[in-house]
């Protein structure tokens, strides 16, 4: 049966899109890979359904049920029950607002190129919070997180300049990437990296680097090589390479059986990389949010 569908196709002209990216092996057994469990009606979960395409859930963690102002956390793509966690064990003062959009960056960097919705947003996780809480709520630092896919979002907020400027610290998790030039054409068979679309990052990293400036930033990759698009490994490279930070070899275990390879650092600006190119590997470090988010 295979072996028609293929003749069929080729006498009809058509050809097998091209792959999304090389799949990493969905099973990795040599690490543990700890996976966060908790009850999310722990705290209080708001959910605003009027103002992205997607609802968007609020946590206000248990320790805030009595609080005038707080750092808010919005975090895209990802579990709404790990974030909560993340918030609860934050070692300051968090209410966080989990966006999940979909699949692939493009969902999450269309959705925000309104420069506007960011702000919207904001003010309607605030009005929500205010009415929770019976008084007036002061949003403190504004904290932008993303998994995986979520980083899109991050690089449309970051192009705009009045919001680039209000972000006070920006956490990437194996989610960095970028095209090649020319499309698909790897870097050791003479590609290069679409630098444009890394740009508001590098801008955001070199800001962090710079102890005056207020801002953070942490980056943390994987191993994993999609082979279709740049890797969250050859946009750390880049990244660094751009600021003149070097990396260096580390060996040591990171959280929940991760396993760390690499650190740069300069000012409030971190790029850490750790081992794995399996599917437990990548997800590991969306699990491990609440570590990052603290050591953030």
């Amino acid at each position: 049966m295979a072996i028609c569908i293929i003749a069929y196709a080729c006498c009809a002209g058509q050809s097998a899109p091209p792959m999304a990216q090389y799949p990493s092996p969905m099973k990795e057994e040599v690490r543990k890979h700890d996976r966060i469990t908790f009850d999310i009606t722990t705290g209080t979960v708001i959910t605003l359904d009027s103002i992205l395409s997607k609802p968007v859930t609020v946590y206000v963690p248990k320790k805030l049920q009595q609080t005038s102002s707080a750092d808010l956390l919005i975090h895209f793509h990802g579990l709404p029950y790990v974030v909560a966690y993340a918030a609860e064990q934050y070692k300051g003062n968090v209410v966080a607002a989990v966006i999940n959009l979909g699949s692939g960056s493009g969902v999450y960097a269309n959705e925000f190129k309104n420069a506007a919705l960011l702000e919207q947003l904001e003010r309607a996780i605030v009005t929500a919070l205010s009415k929770h809480y019976g008084h007036l709520f002061q949003r403190q630092r504004l904290l932008l997180s993303g998994f995986s896919a979520g980083y899109g979002a991050i690089r449309s907020i970051l192009q705009e300049e009045r919001l680039f400027n209000k972000v006070h610290a920006v956490l990437l998790l194996d989610g960095l990437h970028a095209s090649y030039i020319p499309e698909r054409k790897v870097l050791a068979e003479g590609g290069s990296i679409d630098s444009i679309s890394l740009r508001p990052f590098v801008q955001f990293a070199a800001e962090a680097a710079n102890l005056h400036s207020g801002k953070k930033f942490l980056f943390t990759h994987s191993e994993i090589f999609p082979g279709t698009f740049v890797s969250t490994t050859e946009a750390a490279n880049y990244l660094l390479r751009q600021l003149h930070i070097e990396i260096r070899p580390v060996l040591k275990w990171g959280p929940g059986g991760m396993q760390q390879i690499s650190e740069a650092s300069k000012g409030n600006c971190t790029v850490m990389g750790f081992a794995g190119n399996s599917a437990p590997d990548h997800v590991d470090h969306f699990h491990n949010l609440y570590y990052f988010l603290n050591r953030l």
